[in-house]
């Protein structure tokens, strides 16, 4: 799928040439993995229309988010976005699985989510297809997880513990995760920001305005201490919608 850059060389891009080869792998820290965010959102910055984020986004929106899952080795959901999206297996497209496996990378990555309760999302496609697998971070006292032919891993740790941090630390030293693609929802990528854990944003913004309501924005939760800075590392353009790729200051 062609769309115009805009930057930082104005030029006509082919989403398969720019998606190649991110080298997100090449970049992980030696203590986590290195961490991108993806969100579409509508000019005046709602992520969610009748409560799901599909909506927003269009063909091409599409198009960059499944390039982009064929370039990480796992998934960082919440449990909320996990239910309202329902959630199936990753690489059902053909081009996915391609890119995946050209990267070296296994065909069907693993999602991961964090719970303090332990409760997870019902009836999801995810659970029915035997190749996912569900990395579960949760608290010693959270129930067994639902039967399923998905394999579901449950990790378990001290409440103290239960952390974007030490997730990502046993990520990267114990499953040998090195590149993290985060889809949400806006409490999560609050929560990572404010232990400045995210590496770069992507962002589609969409040409529609929400209005007024209570969905959420693109973050939730409390208020950073300092505002985390942005730079900008290309603009991409298509019937109307803007797609923005930010590196994430972590200082």
């Amino acid at each position: 799928m062609e769309f115009r850059q805009l930057h930082p060389e104005p030029r006509t891009v082919d989403s398969a040439d720019l998606y190649a080869d991110l080298g997100l792998n090449a970049r992980a820290h030696e203590e986590r993995p290195w961490l991108v965010v993806n969100f579409a959102t509508t000019a005046d910055g709602r992520v969610t229309i009748d409560g799901r984020s599909g909506p927003i986004g269009d063909d091409g929106d599409t198009e960059l988010f499944r390039r982009l899952r064929g370039q990480v080795d796992a998934l960082l959901v919440g449990t909320g976005t996990l239910a309202a999206e329902r959630y199936g297996p990753v690489s059902r497209r053909p081009e996915v699985r391609a890119a995946r496996e050209a990267l070296g990378l296994v065909p069907e990555p693993p999602i991961v989510t964090l719970t303090r309760s332990g409760v997870l999302p019902e009836e999801i496609p995810l659970y029915d297809a035997a190749e996912s697998h569900l990395i579960v971070f949760t608290t010693p006292d959270a129930p067994e997880p639902p039967h399923a032919a998905a394999t579901i891993t449950l990790i378990r740790l001290d409440p103290a513990e239960l952390t974007p941090t030490t997730v990502l630390r046993r990520l990267r030293a114990e499953h040998n995760i090195h590149s993290l693609l985060c889809e949400g929802g806006p409490t999560l990528f609050g929560a990572l920001l404010r232990e400045r854990l995210v590496d770069e944003l992507f962002l589609t913004l969409a040409p529609q305005l929400a209005g007024g309501g209570t969905g959420p924005s693109l973050t939730e939760g409390a208020a950073l201490a300092e505002p985390a800075g942005l730079r900008l590392e290309w603009v991409l353009e298509r019937n109307a919608s803007m797609y923005l790729r930010y590196a994430v200051s972590s200082a």
